[in-house]
């Protein structure tokens, strides 16, 4: 009878009431709709999107930087962080258990008398402490624990995220640049050519020091953006190093900006959102843990009842260490109500409710800057792509009024104004094109980025070390 009824003490205790709120959802006010829709959206949000570039070069760079990015490496060491703190957390629920053995040698002296002496004393012990949860503090302690765990994960996998987007970003940044510099190259040979037929004629009087003029402010402006250009390159590409987790330097290159294909819309309803990106569910597990703080304070309130035990042995001298009559043992129960502690449970509990309210307004914010994100993507590549076909247009129709105007030039219909005009506004369109034409791809990875979806898992597994022996 003895042992049923502390079979169901024990189980009594251990199945105590857990003090403070439960974690629900809270109610997300999801729009309808995106702004701007498009029909050949596809189910695309699982896959290597960086693929659809279908550029193997940049497909090697994105696993490079998933396998030795150091901010990667250090979100997948912060989450060992929080298992640990999860163990030791945890560990509270059950008994603690301990041995220790002991060997002293003491002198004594008794002021006043003529005793003195000189004893060993050996002891052997097993002791055992458990602080029995009957409120729920250290099941709610383990509760956020667990949540930071889960959040932690999710903060890798927005690292991931974003280290997909940034590389993708950078490599599409140098191809621009690239391009740009073939322009600003190509035009700066053309006019050098140009210039020195002028200063032949020029020397030979057929033309005047303006014109001479005029065609060689026209050669400088074009060597005058090389410089820049190389600068950004040597800068873009020193940026797009350390993101691969290297020290900066050159970056292999493989198709051009025109040969980038662009990567399909993906599809997706708001309310998907909730689900696809890591920072939403990183900051839900940040307010689980926030909340669930909130009944750890509440239950320092209440008594806390702890069971400690010693068992072992303790002799003055080893070779009778051993025997019955040196066995010592202890056990006592102890429960502490708190009383008045001059406002500090109190002060704790106003702590956990305020962090919980700010875990929940980070929680909002975040699902709004999302909305927002995706909006600005969605519109972003829409009118970008009906701004790269106009401009598309002017280049072609700015190539042949160069080329007209450098033939009535030639035959003497006008002054040389005109070329200038020409070939100025040809080359800055030609520029521009390939700006919008970056634009585009960008919006593109913005809005994968945005988007979020089952790629960043499989993005994850690439960053995993391989197996041993594989």
């Amino acid at each position: 009878m003895r042992k049923t009824a502390l079979a169901s003490l024990l189980a009594l205790l251990l199945s105590g009431c857990m003090i403070g709120p439960d974690y629900f959802r809270p109610t997300v006010d999801t729009p309808p709709a995106w702004r701007v829709s498009d029909q050949a959206a596809r189910d695309l949000a699982n896959t290597a999107w960086w693929e659809q570039f279908n550029d193997p070069v940049l497909n090697d760079l994105v696993a490079t930087a998933l396998r030795e990015n150091k901010d990667l490496m250090i979100a997948s060491a912060r989450i060992e962080e929080f298992a640990g703190q999860y163990g030791i957390t945890r560990s509270q629920l059950f008994p603690q258990l301990g041995a220790g053995y002991n060997v002293a040698k003491q002198k004594s002296t008794i002021p006043g008398t003529t005793v003195k002496g000189t004893y060993n004393t050996y002891d052997a012990l097993l002791s055992a402490s458990w602080e029995i949860d009957l409120w729920g503090k250290i099941r709610r302690q383990s509760e956020a624990a667990r949540a930071q765990i889960v959040a932690s994960e999710e903060g890798k996998q927005g690292v991931i995220l974003s280290l997909v987007g940034n590389v993708a970003t950078a490599y599409i940044n140098l191809r621009d640049l690239d391009r740009q510099l073939e322009i600003s190259t190509s035009t700066a040979e053309a006019r050098g050519a140009s210039y020195k037929i002028f200063q032949d004629r020029f020397e030979g009087g057929v033309i005047s020091l303006l014109e001479l003029s005029q065609n060689k402010s026209q050669y400088e402006e074009a060597l005058a953006t090389i410089p820049s250009l190389e600068k950004s390159i040597a800068q873009q590409e020193n940026s797009l190093s350390l993101l691969l987790g290297r020290n900066p330097g050159p970056i292999a290159r493989g198709k051009s900006i025109d040969q980038l294909n662009l990567p399909t819309i993906p599809e997706g309803l708001p309310s998907s959102l909730l689900e696809r990106r890591p920072d939403i569910r990183q900051a839900e597990q940040q307010l689980i843990a926030a909340n669930a703080l909130i009944g750890a304070a509440k239950a320092s309130y209440f008594p806390s009842i702890s069971l400690t035990g010693l068992f072992g042995v303790a002799s003055g001298s080893l070779s009778n260490l051993f025997n019955a009559s040196s066995r010592i043992w202890q056990y006592a129960g102890a429960v502490n109500l708190p009383i008045f502690t001059g406002g500090s449970l109190a002060g704790q509990l106003l702590v956990a409710e305020a962090q919980q309210q700010q875990a929940l307004f980070s929680y909002q914010k975040t699902i709004q800057n999302a909305f927002g994100e995706v909006n600005d993507s969605l519109i972003d590549q829409d009118r970008t792509r009906v701004q790269l076909a106009a401009q598309g247009r002017q280049v072609e129709a700015l190539v042949q009024y160069a080329e007209t105007a450098r033939l009535r030039y030639d035959n003497g219909y006008t002054s040389f104004l005109e070329v200038l005009d020409a070939e100025r506004s040809l080359f800055n369109a030609q520029l521009q094109y390939t700006q919008t034409q970056q634009t585009q791809l960008q919006a593109m990875v913005n809005l994968y980025k945005a988007m979020g979806g089952g790629w960043v898992a499989e993005a994850e597994k690439m960053s995993a070390p391989p197996a041993a022996g594989k």
